[in-house]
């Protein structure tokens, strides 16, 4: 029992390991070449990208690879008859699982700290090379193109020469007001990632804005730093928390809403005692609505996180369990054929409920532990299949 157990470890490790480092690698170039692309970052920017995105990639690689592992390994062994001698020699069949549910139960925990350290560490490391490279990849696109543009700002110059910029033309766009248009004899570009800025120092040249418009000597135009890359991220967004984290942020978000609350009844009783209607129908009120149902939101996927997190890792347990039963049943050496008709189902099943629960416990309209309602229903399906490969 124990040199069989170690038997199919040590194969389902061989498959597994190789099969990991070749799909996240392929992960973590699909992730760099899009995050350089997006950014416009270097080649130096994509380099400290790499410890990085690595978490991020071993997430996403490690349930398919096992799932290929145990598809491989179990369907060249019932495809060689090892399992009915197996059975002759007088070994349960639920031998067969243990080796491929203690590996499952690992790789569980480890993606599950994956996780973690993806979102909390990794996602925030990557945010600050793509901050630090600003300056670098602005004057590249420059050198090379003479104009950068990433909606919210943009840059159009005759040249550049080191770091001066010569006649640039810079355009800021606000959200809900006029854009602001800086015309310059020379111009540099400072970027400041501790105080989150971007210095434009710029010489002899002319403001435009809206109507306001006046000419200058010397000026500095600060830019947020956000501003100018393509990451769309919020702080403070609840992905951004170390699971340890977590629990004191929820009670602090709740402290806020009880707060807000309270606020809200205070006001709205002083403006029910003294009439003031207008001011309870206006927009004031309802940007204070807005704000609590806002608060609310996040409290609420603050609590699914932690669900999140696990609910992910422990899709390696649900595809073994689905996956080694299904391979011994089919009996085939063929790997693919294998992968492919185990994984297809679980692609339709599990996936799509996965996303319905994350959507709906975001939402606060089904409890926080619904996350797990794709890998309840793949474990199921497991026990099912395991039934089935016993009476087999």
């Amino acid at each position: 029992m124990g040199i069989f157990t170690r038997y199919v470890l040590a194969e389902l490790l061989k498959v597994f390991l190789v099969a990991l480092a070749a799909l996240s690698t392929l992960m973590m170039l699909i992730f760099l070449i899009y995050e350089a692309m997006r950014q416009g970052l270097g080649f130096e920017a994509v380099i400290r990208l790499v410890p990085y995105t690595l978490p991020h990639a071993l997430c996403f690689a490690i349930p398919g690879t096992i799932l290929f592992a145990v598809c491989s390994v179990y369907g060249r062994m019932s495809a060689y008859n090892e399992v009915i001698a197996l059975k002759g020699m007088g070994i349960p069949p639920r031998a067969l699982m243990v080796p491929v549910l203690i590996l499952g139960v690992v790789l569980s925990f480890v993606t599950v700290w994956l996780n973690d350290v993806a979102f909390s560490w990794g996602r925030q490391k990557a945010y600050q090379v793509v901050l630090q490279s600003v300056e670098a990849t602005i004057y590249g696109i420059l050198e090379n193109h003479g104009r950068y543009d990433n909606g919210k700002i943009s840059f159009n110059v005759l040249g550049v020469e080191g770091k001066t910029l010569h006649q640039p033309m810079v355009v800021i766009r606000d959200s809900g007001s006029t854009p602001r248009t800086i015309f310059a004899e020379t111009a540099e570009l400072t970027s400041r990632p501790e105080e989150g800025l971007l210095i434009v120092s710029v010489v002899r040249g002319r403001y435009e804005d809206g109507d306001v418009s006046y000419d200058f000597d010397k000026d500095e135009i600060s830019v947020a730093l956000v501003d100018v890359t393509k990451k769309d991220r919020s702080q403070g967004s609840p992905s951004d928390y170390a699971m340890l984290e977590i629990p004191a942020e929820i009670d602090s978000q709740k402290k806020r809403i009880e707060e807000h609350r309270l606020e809200m009844a205070l006001q709205g009783g002083f403006q029910l005692a003294t009439g003031d209607w207008d001011r309870m129908q206006g927009p004031a009120w309802r940007f204070d609505h807005e704000s609590l149902d806002s608060a609310v939101g996040r409290l609420h996927r603050l609590e699914t996180e932690p669900w999140r997190r696990f609910a992910g890792g422990f899709a390696c347990l649900c595809f073994v369990a689905v996956g080694a039963p299904l391979a011994i049943r089919l009996k085939t050496a063929d790997v693919w054929n294998t992968f492919a008709i185990c994984f297809f189902p679980i692609l339709l099943v599990y996936y799509p409920l996965l996303a319905f629960g994350l959507d709906r416990a975001k939402s606060g309209e089904l409890p926080p532990y619904m996350v797990w309602l794709g890998n309840i229903v793949l474990g199921l399906i497991g026990i099912f299949l395991y039934r089935r490969m016993v009476r087999y």
